[in-house]
């Protein structure tokens, strides 16, 4: 299977398990995308630590799509597991600049879960947060 994803209660992994990133696993991503999109999940982490290599920079600006979905959701859209290669691929790209980074997967997590904690704290979480449960609820 090309993609991995790993639901949780405030946000999705969402792990490419190929060594190349292509054309062909670009379409499937901004699929997986929309579809977690409509299914409520407004943070999403992108792992690309199977990654190994892109055969054409645009196949990166997939990944665009799930930031724009997550942002226009009030969610964040964070990339991890980038190696070397791709860090350059995705600098002459000018996709840093646009898209947030994280080294590890920990770090993403613990950072979708610090700003879920900070929006509940100051009160705009309490529609979104019951928005949330029914949403976990009819997702189950």
């Amino acid at each position: 299977m090309a993609l991995i994803v790993d639901k949780h209660e405030k946000y999705v992994v969402v792990k490419l398990n190929e060594e190349t990133f292509t054309n062909d696993n670009a379409p499937l991503l901004k699929s997986e995308f929309i579809l977690l999109n409509s299914q409520g999940y407004r943070n999403i982490i992108m792992d690309l630590s199977m990654v190994k290599n892109c055969e054409d920079s645009q196949d990166l600006s997939c990944l665009l799509v799930g930031d724009r979905l997550c942002k226009k959701a009030n969610g964040h859209f964070l990339i991890t597991g980038v190696n070397d290669t791709l860090e350059k691929i995705i600098e002459i790209s000018g996709l840093d600049e646009s898209l947030n980074f994280v080294a590890k997967l920990r770090e993403a997590e613990d950072l979708i879960f610090m700003e879920e904690v900070e929006k509940d704290l100051l009160g705009g979480g309490t529609s979104d947060q019951e928005d949330d449960e029914d949403l976990d609820e009819e997702v189950k």
